[in-house]
């Protein structure tokens, strides 16, 4: 039997498949819809409306997160949040995750055990009554984090990104640009590679802090997917790559021109616009009327040259592409 340098904490490498699976399990909560949870070939998950959304995201270590900055917790909680904000843009309620591992061998089983942690707390904090309820765990040289979100729509029609139309007011629930902040920050004030300097919140004020938090450990608004689309929502997305990126998108499957106000873009409009990461919903409502927690941003207009203008010009700014280098996508 391998040799375990440390009882309390053995590298992945020195344990079975079932005892990692053992310790992750013994963390994770159960779904309000599960029927059949981990443990079986697959889990099977009620969807009392008929229909199942689905979504899937993968965190690979270096484009997409450092262990240098992020814990355990930080990134499983981020993988069920940004999985769990694509499944509210739809207009639907998160029922169930299932995750996929690619584990280091040389990483330490708290480690794995604090990523359930994370997940559980996600769900709990942000979409209660989902659960991880499978998944998969394998061997690999580079950590990776593969999600899968289920929702139910409770009997809505789902909310498309398409669905916009001129006279629609454009709003947003949640922040932007924080999550940029936060990833100049670590950047800027942290280091990461060969002399790496690590992570330490008691030198941060509270705006540094809060805008780290919305980089790490992100809180998108979750229940107001649902409630967007009860309100009448005719178009929304999650904002994950930036708000001129999204925008853009929104504008372009609708076939209109979305016109944004910089003086509704807080502080520093230029990196609400180009910052990816928010995790906010983009949303258009027919009329002026919007539900608790969505504020105006914006109108729709009838197809011009441009999907986006701001305060009537166009934008050159863009947003996260994963294909660019990660520093420079940062800086």
């Amino acid at each position: 039997m391998p040799s375990r340098p440390d009882a309390d904490d053995p590298r992945l490498g020195d344990l079975s498949e079932g005892e990692i699976l053992r310790a992750i399990l013994a963390r994770t909560a159960q779904a309000s819809h599960t029927l059949i949870g981990p443990g079986d070939d697959a889990a099977v998950v009620a969807a009392p409306s008929g229909s199942v959304v689905a979504t899937t995201d993968t965190l690979v270590h270096g484009p997409d997160f450092r262990l240098a900055w992020s814990s355990g917790f930080d990134l499983g909680w981020k993988a069920a949040a940004v999985n769990l904000a694509d499944v509210a843009a739809m207009g639907a309620r998160p029922t169930a995750l299932l995750v996929a591992l690619a584990v280091p061998r040389d990483l330490r089983l708290s480690f794995v055990q604090r990523l359930a942690d994370g997940f559980r707390e996600a769900c709990a904090a942000l979409a209660p009554g989902c659960a991880v309820v499978g998944g998969d765990l394998t061997v690999s040289d580079v950590l990776t984090v593969a999600v899968t979100a289920l929702g139910d729509l409770e009997g809505r029609a789902p909310i498309t990104r398409s669905g916009a139309r001129p006279g629609d007011t454009v709003a947003v629930a949640g922040e932007l640009g924080h999550a940029a902040q936060g990833l100049q920050l670590l950047f800027g004030r942290f280091r990461d590679g060969e002399t790496p300097v690590p992570v330490d919140v008691a030198v941060l004020g509270d705006g540094d802090r809060a805008a780290l938090d919305a980089q790490l450990r992100p809180s998108p608004p979750i229940g107001l997917g649902p409630m967007a689309a009860t309100a009448g929502a005719t178009a929304m997305m999650d904002v994950s790559d930036g708000l001129a990126l999204d925008a853009r998108r929104m504008a372009a499957a609708s076939g209109v021109t979305i016109r944004l106000s910089a003086a509704a873009l807080g502080d520093d409009p230029v990196r609400a616009l180009a910052g990816g990461e928010d995790h906010a919903l983009l949303a258009a409502f027919p009329g002026a009327v919007l539900p608790p927690g969505f504020r105006r941003i914006g109108e729709v207009a009838d197809r011009s040259d441009h999907d986006l203008l701001v305060d009537g010009d166009p934008v050159d700014v863009s947003g996260w592409d994963p294909y660019r280098d990660w520093d420079s996508a940062s800086g």
